[in-house]
């Protein structure tokens, strides 16, 4: 990786932290004062809209195979059910737990990614992992 593709990289990967700590703080107050099913689902429309504009407004490719196609319908199922269970979630619990389990799903992709995609297992990942797991634990006590 290259120095200007790693500071991208950092770039967005810091948006995506910020953005998505807004995302659970609004989406817990939407969650007390309406149905957090409904609340859900006017979050992800509104999130459906922004990813088709952005389409529009790209150069993005509108060519689905089946093969990319079927993966990421799939993964939508599970990013919907995540959703609907994080904002079901902040009514039934606290925000700081729920939002640090939720959170915690590169745990759940980097187990995968070893045990399903055969990456390397390293220390410096199973020391993160295990970090990671005694975080979980900490907040949730």
């Amino acid at each position: 990786m290259e120095f200007a593709e790693m500071d991208s990289a950092v770039l967005f990967g810091l948006v995506t932290m910020v953005t998505w700590g807004i995302w659970i703080l609004l989406g817990n107050a939407a969650s007390e004062s309406m149905d957090p099913r409904t609340a859900a689902a006017i979050s992800y429309l509104v999130a459906a809209l922004l990813a088709f504009g952005f389409i529009i407004v790209s150069d993005a490719s509108l060519a689905v195979t089946a093969r990319g196609g079927l993966l990421a319908g799939v993964a939508g199922l599970f990013t919907g059910i995540g959703l609907i269970s994080m904002y079901i979630g902040f009514t039934r619990g606290s925000t700081t737990v729920v939002s640090t389990l939720g959170a915690m799903y590169f745990v759940v992709a980097a187990v995968l990614g070893i045990l399903v995609l055969g990456e390397n297992v390293t220390l410096t990942k199973v020391t993160g992992i295990a970090f990671a797991v005694v975080g979980i634990v900490l907040v949730t006590q």
